[in-house]
């Protein structure tokens, strides 16, 4: 039996939270969240596991409303617990798992909060020089997103931008498997990815969308300009109108048997090449 509280073909197109301007307020859609309380508040958002809630902890912007934790976990998360001023409810494993969903790998710790601020298009563009601004088209897995996610943060992309719909939830899923990068690296929600993919080029930017079978190459693009990545969901790639609204579509040069990485794949080995080509410069 698993510890849960120690303890899963795609084209290649397809610091601490900074409190930025908000955008228009509107609910979140995308993939349905597993958590049966409160999934209807977009004020309200449950992580769990403990590299996300560690560095949830540990960012000042971070509302504490509830906090479970096992004994395990109080003893993992302590030194933060200190910092923040923090003491968590005891908590037993089949108490989270009553919350959470048995199958979910908690690692017994569980926090309830509040959405971090959204950025604007413009606070992201002040970010974007010589570092890359990732925009997904309808990528709808969690696990996905959240690995994006940690790439982003760990290669020093500016922010992240998705559409409100047809995205999963900022919680849950998504941060576990982000391991604490949703509270380093900004994330805009917007409702019309062409509308925004037009003012990110009213901003400066070049806009490139990643697929296999796109006539540049990664290598070919100027790194030291602003440049926003648009990469499609899993299988279908980026949707038509995306790329016609694209500057250009650029492919990952490979010389293996294969001519596809899976989107998170994909987009940690344009971001590790960005970053290399900003370190040259």
């Amino acid at each position: 039996m698993r510890d849960k509280e120690h303890g899963r073909k795609h084209r290649h197109g397809g610091g601490g939270q900074q409190r930025f301007q908000k955008f228009r307020p509107g609910k979140r859609g995308g993939e349905q969240r597993r958590f049966e309380k409160d999934t209807s508040d977009p004020e309200h958002v449950v992580l769990y596991g403990i590299h996300a809630v560690e560095a949830a902890l540990r960012n000042p912007a971070r509302r504490v409303d509830k906090l479970l934790l096992t004994d395990n976990a109080q003893r993992r998360l302590h030194d933060v617990l200190q910092e923040r001023g923090v003491t968590g409810e005891a908590a037993l494993p089949k108490d989270l798992d009553r919350r959470l969903g048995p199958d979910t790998v908690h690692q017994g710790a569980m926090l309830e909060t509040a959405p971090l601020e959204e950025p604007d298009l413009e606070a992201l563009a002040e970010l974007a020089d010589q570092r890359p601004l990732l925009v997904l088209d309808q990528v709808t897995d969690p696990h996905n997103v959240g690995a994006i996610l940690r790439s982003a943060a760990v290669f020093g992309a500016a922010g992240l931008v998705m559409t409100r719909r047809h995205s999963p939830p900022l919680d849950g899923t998504l941060a576990k498997s982000a391991s604490g990068a949703l509270e380093h690296v900004p994330v805009a929600l917007v409702g019309n990815l062409a509308r925004t993919i037009e003012e990110l080029k009213d901003l400066g930017f070049l806009v490139v969308g990643l697929d296999g079978e796109g006539e540049g190459t990664i290598e070919a693009i100027d790194w030291s300009r602003r440049i926003a990545l648009v990469l499609g969901a899993e299988g279908k790639g980026l949707r038509q109108l995306t790329r016609e609204s694209c500057d250009q579509l650029c492919r990952i040069t490979a010389d293996g048997p294969l001519a596809s990485l899976n989107v998170s794949n994909a987009a940690a080995v344009s971001l590790h090449f960005a970053s290399f080509k900003r370190r040259q410069s």
